[in-house]
């Protein structure tokens, strides 16, 4: 694997952001998420299939991203900005409740009583982490010494190998 700690200060100061890097895929995949809870918003009370489609692509988009950033932007944050680790262990944590919620929303149909309510709450839950994440984490690790295209390459390639439980 490259190496996420090449760059040099000088090359970092003032670097813009590559549309490959890591902070702009996850800020994409941030993107994409919010347009999908938005679209699900939108939809009428009786559009219960729609609903569950819709829900089944948040819920395979948050776990493609969450899996890249546990497994390789965490890790690769905490090892080169310490003073990351409590953020990045609260993210953790936000992870495991997103989780939870997922596995609950693809357990159940479209027209239970709580769908709406749950995926109102995850949606909710994924706009807080998308805060802490852009106001906090983000900006640290910009100014880094991560190879952030090497990263993003690396996140971009392990998300396509995630698909949700069966």
């Amino acid at each position: 694997m490259t190496s996420t700690h090449s760059e040099t200060a000088a090359s970092r100061r003032g670097r813009t952001q590559e549309p490959d890097d890591a902070i702009a895929v996850l800020k994409a995949d941030h993107a994409n998420v919010k347009d999908l809870f938005e679209q699900y918003e939108q939809l009428g009370e009786r559009a219960h299939a729609t609903k569950k489609k819709l829900a089944t692509r948040i819920c395979l988009a948050l776990t493609q991203h969450a899996t890249a950033e546990e497994e390789l932007f965490y890790p690769a944050v905490r090892d080169a900005i310490a003073e990351c680790a409590d953020q990045v262990d609260e993210a953790l944590v936000e992870h495991g409740s997103a989780k939870e919620l997922i596995a609950q929303i693809l357990a159940m149909e479209e027209g239970d009583q709580l769908y709406d309510a749950t995926v109102k709450v995850l949606s909710e839950l994924i706009a807080h982490h998308v805060g802490e994440e852009e106001g906090e984490i983000f900006p640290r690790v910009q100014d880094s010494e991560l190879d952030l295209v090497a990263l993003g390459t690396a996140i971009q390639q392990r998300k396509a190998q995630v698909t949700l439980p069966a």
